[in-house]
């Protein structure tokens, strides 16, 4: 089953290039740890949910790239198509109106209904060369105005058009120090939407890719490119498959591989009390957690601690949250890889403080202006802010 990656404004862009390239490289690894045959099924899995058939013998990513204007878009085909190795097939690309690229509301209410068909049909062609279509990665910013206020529309369009196909958001948490001065009120916007509308939110915090440049790696002058490429490196290691004990690679569960439990029950959990958050969070109680673990000697590793009860809620043990990948096959040119993907109360300071901010901004009425005057009306604002306190509480009280 094929994967539809749909690449939104730069920041979507720019992640998505790099996650293809290293999706292409570690397939075409030979340094895998494995024999010819399971290294040649291996590349032929990937080949299969992320790439096209070759044109001129060079693959073609399945993929769409949306933006607001030709720079970065341009870019990022130049960047494939010089790597001589795979390449881009269509893309999508408009005109930005002048002073509007951070409006998250410009970006929904004007953006997406302006460009709904000529954006669904590029991916309705995309998904016409799928033999067997497993659902939509969508890949942008929770910040920006393209990618979360276009992103959120066509993600909710993804889910009218194809409601049986799983559909993954994977988005970039801002840095908290501020990229732009609205970014609060679009990621209160983008995640109360995208609540609703996705399967599933895979979230990368730009401040805890930063330290892994920084501390891991000893980047002295980090750059987005750095932080891109160890976002990229990171969904690799979990979406490429894993060898079953019956001799073939393969996606488990879906196609993207990961048996998401999204959504805490809102309903059955008590609201929060006046405690802090500080207070109630000693260690972050999952819901489910997944390790993926490739290369050497990945079979004798010990995970008994991820079995451990505590970490889990009441209503979900071990045995049904948790779950481990193991496969001898190596990713890229790394000797051994451990991946966790994590559902739990990891964000919950982040995300508290995100709609705090952006509380105290609306509450003095601070920009919303430039979202009522396409059509975001104060009540959207105070549905999003309910949903997300919501969530806040359920997952406090895990």
């Amino acid at each position: 089953m094929s994967i539809v990656t749909v690449q939104l404004g730069q920041c979507g862009n720019q992640i998505g290039f790099e996650v293809f390239d290293a999706l292409f490289s570690d397939s075409h690894c030979t340094q895998g740890l494995c024999s010819k045959r399971e290294n040649e099924a291996y590349r032929s899995s990937c080949k299969e949910r992320f790439f096209n058939e070759e044109e001129n013998g060079v693959p073609i990513a399945r993929a769409v790239l949306v933006d607001m204007e030709p720079k970065v878009i341009n870019q990022t085909l130049s960047k494939a198509v010089q790597s001589s190795r795979w390449k881009y097939g269509q893309r999508s690309c408009f005109c930005q109106k002048q002073g509007s690229g951070n409006n998250w509301a410009y970006g929904y209410s004007v953006h997406g209904p302006r460009h709904e068909e000529s954006v669904m049909n590029l991916i309705q062609k995309e998904v016409e060369k799928c033999d067997s279509l497993g659902g939509f990665f969508i890949i942008m910013s929770m910040a920006g105005g393209t990618g979360s206020g276009l992103g959120t529309f066509i993600t909710q369009n993804l889910q009218d058009q194809y409601s049986s196909s799983l559909k993954m958001n994977h988005i970039i948490w801002p840095y908290g120090t501020g990229e732009v001065i609205v970014q609060n009120y679009n990621s209160i916007l983008t995640l109360s939407h995208l609540y609703r509308s996705s399967d599933a939110l895979l979230v990368h915090e730009n401040d805890a890719v930063h330290k892994i440049c920084a501390k891991l790696m000893n980047i002295k002058q980090i750059s987005f490119n750095n932080i891109n490429q160890v976002i990229a490196h990171q969904l690799g290691s979990v979406f490429q498959p894993t060898y079953s004990e019956e001799g073939s690679f393969h996606y488990r569960r879906n196609p993207l591989g990961i048996d998401w439990q999204v959504q805490p029950p809102l309903s059955r959990l008590p609201t929060l009390g006046k405690r802090s958050l500080s207070e109630q969070l000693r260690f972050n109680t999952s819901i489910a957690n997944l390790v993926v673990l490739r290369g050497k000697d990945v079979h004798s590793a010990d995970v008994a601690g991820f079995k451990d009860p505590a970490l889990y809620t009441s209503w979900l043990g071990p045995d049904n949250a948790f779950n481990v990948w193991k496969t001898q096959r190596a990713f890229s040119k790394y000797e051994k890889s451990a991946a966790l993907v994590s559902n739990s109360q990891f964000l919950v300071k982040p995300l508290d403080m995100i709609v705090s901010k952006a509380w105290n901004m609306f509450a003095s009425k601070a920009y919303i202006h430039q979202y009522t005057k396409f059509g975001i009306e104060e009540e959207d604002f105070l549905d999003s802010f309910t949903l997300l306190e919501q969530v806040v509480a359920s997952y406090c009280n895990l």
